[in-house]
This record gives structure tokens, C-alpha cells and sequence, in this order.
């Protein structure tokens, strides 16, 4: 995709609407739109991802990001823009492995009071995010550099999350057992799936035992547009003491 072929990203507002309950105001639609216009632009010289075209884009940046989130987001944006929130109730994210910003930085655009940690090993996709959200105006979410299970020990950002993000492509297990050492107790995992087992969620059950999770709620949904098939699987951390270091 060429200069002149960056397009604009479609509305969807009515799709927004029936599947998730909500619609982008006309600022996170601005960003969003600047976030795609990133997105190809730093393309060029990272490998961030395969999908450019707009509509491919929404659907599979913008909308998967945040269906996983969907019991968040505030019903026709009706949350005040403005409204003041005290500190002690901001949530904290970290999305895992975030690469180009997926889902962590729709998930800051379209939640605001929502701090958000974008957390990857490979310098130059954290360099490249330290220049989107300025540009973006994301005053919401910050970058750290380093590997999962080394920052999962550090006191700052063991257990120090209310939700963990997870959209990979690797095991479930493994990916659970990334994610869970930084909940909070009561804390939430979103593991973003494709297609999903019976066997798959069993051999997840028997392995995140020891890190003190669970396995809250399975949800299977299809794409808008293009019908693809699509799972939240969410985790939740429910006994602090078994918590143990990655190894």
C-alpha cells in the first residue's frame, strides 16, 4: 500500500452498535483513523502486520481489540469525557507482547480512565510506539521494554495489574502462565484466541492451577465482516499465595 492508497477508515458505527453496545466519539475515531495512518507508514520498516487494508483493519485491529474488553466499555460512550476519576479507581492494563500496539492501544484510545502498560521485547516496536502515542495524543498508556516473565518479577509490576491482555499466538497455557504472575487477586487475563477445544481448555485448567487461576468464561463470536471465527477466554486470578515466578 502506496501514500496515495491510505484511505479512510470506514465508520461502522452501526456495527459498533449491535455487536459491542458502543461507538467511537468523533475524537477516537480521529485517532483511530491516525492510528491506521501509523500503522502502514511504520509498516514500511517494521514488520507490525499483514493487514493494511481499512476494512481489514477495523475488524481485525480495531473491533477484535475490543470485543475482548467488551463488559468494559461504556454503553454509547455515555462515560463524560471530562469526568474526573479519583486515582485510586483508574484500572491498570498490561498487554503482552503487544508488537504494534494490538489490542493495548484501541483498547487506550476507546478507554481513557483505562491505564495502559504496552509491554514488548523487541526494541524497535517499543521505539515505534514511543512516537504513536504522543502523535496519537494517548496520554492513557505507556511502553516497557523486556521480556514477560523477567518483568513479571519485578515488585513494581508483579501482581500490580487489574487485567492482562494476551493476543498471541503461542499455547494458552503458556500464554496464562505470562500473564497471571501480574494480576492482582480477583485480577482478569484476556487471552484472545482463534479457534478453541474442549482439550485445549482442559490441558489450560490443569496448567494455570499452580499459578493461581481459573478459567472464568469461554466466549465464541464471529467477525462483522468477515466471518471469522474468533474466542475470549478469560482467566481470573483467585489465589494469591500459589502465584510463583515464571520458569
Amino acid at each position: 500500500m502506496n501514500q496515495t492508497e491510505i484511505s479512510m477508515l470506514p465508520e461502522m458505527n452501526e456495527l459498533w452498535q449491535q455487536t459491542l453496545n458502543w461507538q467511537p466519539n468523533e475524537s477516537q475515531q480521529q485517532q483511530f483513523q491516525r492510528l491506521y495512518e501509523l500503522i502502514v507508514e511504520g509498516n514500511r520498516s517494521l514488520n507490525l502486520t499483514r493487514i493494511t487494508e481499512p476494512i481489514e483493519f477495523w475488524e481485525k485491529h480495531l473491533w477484535d481489540s475490543l470485543r475482548g474488553i467488551a463488559r468494559l466499555l461504556p454503553p454509547h460512550h455515555n462515560l463524560a469525557e471530562n469526568a474526573e476519576i479519583p486515582a485510586e479507581s483508574v484500572l491498570k492494563a498490561i498487554d503482552i507482547g503487544t508488537g504494534g500496539g494490538f489490542p493495548g492501544l484501541p483498547i487506550a484510545i476507546a478507554l481513557p480512565h483505562l491505564s495502559v502498560t504496552l509491554l514488548d521485547s523487541t526494541r524497535k516496536k517499543i521505539t515505534f510506539l514511543d512516537t504513536v502515542l504522543p502523535s496519537l495524543g494517548i496520554e492513557n498508556a505507556t511502553t516497557l521494554l523486556g521480556r514477560s516473565d523477567e518483568i513479571a518479577r519485578q515488585p513494581q509490576h508483579r501482581q500490580a495489574y487489574d487485567i492482562a491482555l494476551l493476543r498471541a499466538v503461542g499455547a494458552a497455557s503458556m500464554c496464562a502462565k505470562y500473564a497471571l504472575p501480574f494480576l492482582k487477586n480477583g485480577g482478569l487475563a484476556v487471552l484472545y484466541r482463534g479457534n478453541w477445544t474442549l482439550e485445549e481448555e482442559a490441558e489450560l485448567q490443569s496448567a494455570i492451577e499452580h499459578f493461581g487461576g481459573t478459567v472464568e468464561s469461554v466466549e465464541a463470536f464471529t467477525t462483522p465482516t468477515s466471518q471469522g471465527a474468533r474466542h475470549c477466554v478469560y482467566l481470573r486470578k483467585v489465589v494469591k499465595q500459589f502465584d510463583r515466578p515464571i520458569r
